[in-house]
């Protein structure tokens, strides 16, 4: 394919942005415009350069990090972790977690009981206090374009689905585990005695044996 550079006159804030993680979704309209007119083109360049480039439907693109630092993998620990948090936390509500994190938006004033509910959770993420819960998942959140810092609350973007897809997955992997064990329960060990049926009988032969029994319960 041909590139001609002059038809891409915001490739370098966009691999800037890309670069360092960031979702560009219609809240960015020059850079997301730019990507969606140009997209092949885009594409193409940048996996010449060793990077991938993602368009999600949803209307957001990203990069698929290649080897990720330490660094990006405790970020993404953190901000999966907050949305599992934020999901629970609706849901106990009476909210719909999609509604609110597909668009919609959390009260800055929400966050201190959110972080005294779950404290031993976000202690394993390394927050301890409001200012860290502000400083290390929200502040990220909107560097990296999966929320905006509006007054008193912080709205929630497209991006946001990306976090939204594991917890769902993980939500359906827990559901089918538990259909799963209340279909099929673990068998109940059986002491064998004497009068037990053979090993070996089949399952025609099982029940033809029970319909005799029952027969003779009703005969006698």
């Amino acid at each position: 394919m041909h590139l001609d550079l002059s038809e891409l006159p915001q490739l370098a804030p966009i691999f800037r942005e890309l670069f360092k993680g960031y979702h560009v979704s219609r809240r960015d309209p020059e850079l997301y415009a730019q990507l969606s007119n140009f997209q092949d083109q885009y594409r193409a360049l940048f996996k010449a350069l060793g990077f991938e480039l993602v368009c999600d439907t949803r209307g957001f693109y990203y990069f698929v990090p290649d080897t990720a630092t330490a660094q990006v993998n405790k970020t993404a620990q953190r901000l999966a972790l907050f949305t599992f948090i934020i999901v629970e936390h609706l849901a106990d509500q009476g909210r719909d977690p999609i509604a609110v994190l597909d668009g919609g938006s959390l009260g800055r004033d929400e966050l201190p009981a959110l972080l005294d509910k779950y404290r031993d959770l976000f202690v394993q993420a390394e927050v301890t206090t409001h200012e860290e819960l502000e400083e290390k998942i929200m502040r990220r959140m909107t560097q990296l374009g999966f929320a905006s810092e509006e007054p008193g609350i912080y709205r929630f973007l497209p991006p946001m689905h990306r976090f939204l897809d594991v917890c769902l997955s993980v939500q359906q992997d827990r559901d089918l585990a538990a259909s799963l064990h209340s279909i099929l329960p673990l068998p109940t060990p059986v002491l064998i005695d004497d009068d037990a049926e053979p090993a070996d009988e089949d399952e025609d032969a099982a029940l033809a044996r029970a319909i005799a029994a029952e027969q003779q319960e009703m005969d006698a």
